[in-house]
């Protein structure tokens, strides 16, 4: 037998979890998928946006997996607390694979990035999705930026497509979501009417992908704008031919609605978006401890693929910014962690011990390759660190582990929550949707999330 636990149940931990047992030839394979939450699906669950239900059905995808008789899912468990170390997991299993993510946002590194109303996107994106670690009043409330007309969302990626759209989108159409109820009550009382997405190159460069962007000009009551200043920038915008495919069809968007094609309210416009380029903050301005304006750097292209600034500033109005740069790993103490990148020195997915392979750990996903590709990227890098660890399975198979892992939990002071607490905290969400007349809303904290849980003990 041979006895794996991957940790984190989200799309890298899952498809490393499908791929153990599907491509095994070790009789009785049993994985035991880890999750510090009470809750799988990782990033499909708190990070896909409420709006977007075709890419959150992959849960049932992710759900067939988990539901598999050599799989187990294990919730409310985390790595470094109550002595369960890496060193200890490897006493537990004969193999370990670590599929962590890339849990913090980068930062802008100016002047003003704390102020009262600056955030990551990445806090904006927990509240709304209702991850417990996320304060449920967080964005409620005067100071949290809702309460002020202008918004500044800094990247031009799909996590600030995402913010920019669940900003001016009408309550109306989240409610049908399993938005929780509290960011639901925020959102409906929002002041928020102008919201600037605003990149630092130019949009042949951005990263958002054209699907997400056509969204933008969709809205109901939205009026999209583009600054033609900006545009005439960038030398790609009059000649995209040399783009990949899903550059050139960003540029036929933005140049649509640089022609006023976005304008899908008429006299019921009731908020704006408004997309910029070549513009770099440089400093939040405040007011009386609160973000009150952006100050940005004109760029213009280098001609090496990169921007230089000009010297010239501009200024946007904003009581809520959000910054959208991307992400990074976080160390797991216990595991070597190359700090540059934001990874686990690996190869192939076998973790590197200064230099050398650790028998028994393995990566996947973005602490293995860093915060890059879609969802559906996991896949392979999932299959090629289970390719390392089945390679590994003879000499994995002769250590000595302990025999019945979950107790050994137990004794540590953890309290796992099986396949059926999440079953139960399923039922308990169902449950709060009808009572709201809504259909199924999310749980936003960890007492209830845990209470829901016990319920199916």
């Amino acid at each position: 037998m041979l006895r794996v636990a991957v940790v984190g149940s989200g799309p890298s931990g899952v498809y490393t979890a499908q791929s153990l047992v599907q491509q095994s030839t070790v009789p009785g394979i049993r994985v035991d998928v880890l999750d510090r939450l009470p809750c799988p699906y990782g990033l499909v669950r708190y990070g896909v946006a409420p709006d977007h239900e075709k890419i959150k059905s992959l849960q049932q995808n992710l759900r067939a997996v988990l539901e598999d008789e050599r799989i187990a899912f294990v919730g409310d468990v985390e790595i470094g607390t109550r002595g369960l170390t890496p060193a200890r997991l490897l006493e537990l299993y004969h193999a370990v694979v670590y599929c962590v993510g890339a849990a913090r946002d980068r930062r802008l590194g100016v002047p003003g990035e704390d102020l009262t109303g600056s955030c990551s996107a990445t806090d904006f994106v927990s509240w709304y999705s209702a991850h417990p670690d996320a304060s449920a009043n967080g964005f409620t409330g005067s100071g949290t930026g809702l309460d002020g007309r202008s918004a500044v969302v800094i990247g031009v990626g799909n996590v600030a497509v995402d913010v920019t759209r669940i900003l001016a989108r009408g309550v109306d159409e989240l409610r049908p979501t399993d938005v929780p109820e509290g960011a639901l009550r925020a959102l409906e009382a929002s002041r928020v009417r102008e919201v600037h997405m605003v990149g630092r190159r130019g949009p042949g460069q951005a990263k958002f992908t054209t699907k997400e962007l056509r969204e933008l000009g969709g809205l109901p009551g939205v009026r999209v704008g583009v600054e033609p200043a900006d545009l005439a920038l960038d030398p790609s915008f009059a000649d995209p031919s040399g783009l990949p495919a899903v550059n050139r069809r960003n540029l036929e968007v933005v140049r649509g609605w640089a022609a006023g094609d976005a304008d899908r309210g008429g006299d019921g416009v009731a908020r704006a978006i408004r997309l910029r380029f070549f513009l770099r903050p440089v400093e939040l301005l405040g007011e009386n401890g609160r973000v009150a304006a952006v100050r940005f750097e004109r760029t213009e292209p280098d001609g090496a693929g990169g921007v230089r600034g000009t010297g010239r500033f501009e200024e946007i109005e904003a009581q809520l910014v959000l910054r959208a740069v991307g992400y990074k790993g976080v160390p797991l103490p216990g595991l070597p962690f190359d700090e540059a990148r934001g990874t686990v020195p690996n190869e192939a997915g076998r973790v590197l011990r200064e230099g050398v392979p650790s028998l028994g750990e393995y990566v996947a996903g973005w602490i293995k390759r860093g915060p890059t590709g879609v969802i559906g990227t996991n896949r392979p890098c999932a299959k090629e660190t289970v390719a390392s660890l089945l390679a590994d399975a003879a000499e994995l198979a002769g250590r000595e582990v302990a025999g019945d892992p979950l107790g050994a939990l137990r004794d540590l002071g953890h309290e796992p929550v099986a396949w059926r607490g999440w079953l139960s905290i399923e039922e308990a969400e169902s449950a709060l949707g009808h009572a709201l007349g809504r259909g199924r809303v999310k749980i936003p904290d960890w007492a209830g999330l845990r209470a829901a849980a016990r319920e199916g003990v």
